[in-house]
């Protein structure tokens, strides 16, 4: 399932991987080797995080789009 939720994507020199950050999500985050990885990875922890929320009767938030403005 394909998502609209904001993605901040980076470069972690520590963890020599890339970090996708769901904003909208608190505390959904995933990495990868590669870019591409990355967001395959925060595709499948979004589906995860709002899975969890629904079984335990939390709200689960409207993806909003563009949260910030570089």
């Amino acid at each position: 399932m394909k998502h609209r939720y904001e993605l901040i994507i980076y470069w972690s020199k520590e963890d020599d991987s890339f970090i996708a950050e769901v904003p909208e999500l608190d505390g959904c985050i995933a990495d990868g080797k590669t870019y591409q990885e990355a967001v395959q990875n925060v595709e499948i922890v979004i589906d995860e995080w709002i899975e969890t929320a629904k079984s335990l009767g939390r709200t689960i938030p409207e993806a909003k789009g563009k949260l910030m403005y570089a």
